[in-house]
């Protein structure tokens, strides 16, 4: 397969790309993750949980249990732990305003696994820190002036006159809202290089189990920790860059009238969360027509003809979206897998299932084009039509 460099001139990609990329369309160059030191089997959440916030409502670790099992998920990662607990007791005491403390843990902790989970993608890339034109800095974690993004800058040892972007407070969606960011910016910046960073803590709304607020039992048993990143640019280097992911189309839409289905309010304790029961309906009722209109940009209509990269948010999300679809059983693999393996980490999670879904697209005869859907806050969703390389 041949295509034209950014000077015209028509170069050969390597056999391992099957499918030459879209001249001037942004793609997938590398991706990398991190997760703090602290894991959590699924099995054990529940006894430490109800010994952290020294609750002992039975029907609460009844609940709690229950939870756990129908999240499927099996393994988290945590910024919080015994050392942070004997150092700040207070933030598992229920009313105590611990907004201070908590931005003092979680502030530098999203940097320093932005980092990490950066290192490795610029890694896997190849290419140098000094060519990365543009920073995308995703994240619902952290509060301050100057955000990550400048420190995360500044550690990486990047330009000073490096692009930058923050996305703060997006939720579910960020990651798929900041891979269309980065498209644009690769898109209309010939010669780009925009590095996308997302990073995220529990540590903001971590806090004692209360009966008035049944979604905290929900957060406790399905939200993890972890970063993770890619780089995203067009007209790759022939022979130095492999990207596996063309970023060909991209829509955010939000439904009218559904701003209270997902509420997330900052206060003195922290953030408190609020998950309305319809959550899963109103996303079945209106995610047909939101995929056919991306599917229409490449003449596709065959559900299954596609692949699915689908941020997990919870299995009941995944269930609706397979049986409206109806979907094959393995469209979903990828989303089930990252779910099981790290559970919901807002906006990194769809990196984590690009990444099983890059091994997937690997095999013989996989399909060429597909699927990235998140749905977050507002109830916003953010979508884009993906063409495998």
């Amino acid at each position: 397969m041949s295509t034209a460099d950014s000077h015209g001139a028509s170069k050969q990609y390597p056999t391992l790309s099957r499918r030459a990329p879209t001249p001037g369309k942004a793609t997938i160059l590398a991706l990398g993750k991190a997760f703090p030191s602290q894991v959590i089997p699924q099995e054990c959440l529940v006894e430490g949980y109800m010994r952290d916030t020294k609750c002992d409502d039975a029907s609460i670790k009844e609940k709690l249990e229950r939870l756990c099992k129908t999240t499927t998920v099996k393994t988290r990662y945590t910024v919080m732990s015994k050392e942070i607990l004997e150092k700040y007791p207070e933030l598992a005491t229920e009313g105590s305003p611990t907004i201070k403390e908590r931005l003092e843990i979680a502030n530098p902790a999203v940097v320093e696994m932005a980092l990490k989970a950066s290192i490795s993608c610029i890694n896997e890339w190849g290419g140098s820190v000094k060519d990365i034109t543009h920073i995308v800095y995703v994240s619902s974690s952290e509060i301050r002036l100057p955000g990550g993004d400048l420190y995360l800058a500044s550690q990486l040892g990047l330009r000073n006159d490096i692009g930058r972007v923050m996305l703060y407070f997006l939720g579910c969606y960020g990651g798929v809202a900041g891979l269309r960011v980065a498209k644009d910016i690769a898109e209309n910046n010939p010669g780009s290089r925009v590095l996308l960073t997302t990073s995220e803590t529990t540590i903001l709304g971590f806090r004692p189990p209360n009966k008035a607020r049944p979604y905290d039992l929900v957060g406790a048993a399905l939200f993890g920790d972890g970063a993770a990143a890619m780089i995203i640019g067009a007209n790759p280097v022939i022979g130095k860059e492999f990207p596996f992911i063309e970023l060909n189309y991209a829509v955010q839409q939000f439904l009218p009238g559904t701003q209270n289905v997902i509420d997330g309010r900052l206060s003195e304790e922290g953030i408190n969360f609020k998950l309305g029961r319809d959550l899963p309906q109103k996303i079945e009722d209106n995610i047909e027509e939101f995929c056919k209109k991306l599917m229409s940009k490449a003449g596709l209509t065959e559900f299954n003809d596609l692949f699915w990269a689908v941020h997990p948010g919870g299995p009941a999300i995944l269930n609706r979206l397979e049986n409206n679809l109806k979907l094959k059983t393995e469209k979903l693999g990828c989303s089930r897998r990252a779910l099981m393996d790290y559970g919901n980490v807002s906006s990194n999670t769809i990196v984590y299932v690009l990444e099983y879904m890059r091994e997937e697209l690997k095999r013989d005869g996989g399909e060429e084009w597909g699927l990235a859907l998140a749905f977050g806050p507002g109830i916003t969703f953010e979508g884009i039509l993906l063409r495998s390389l």
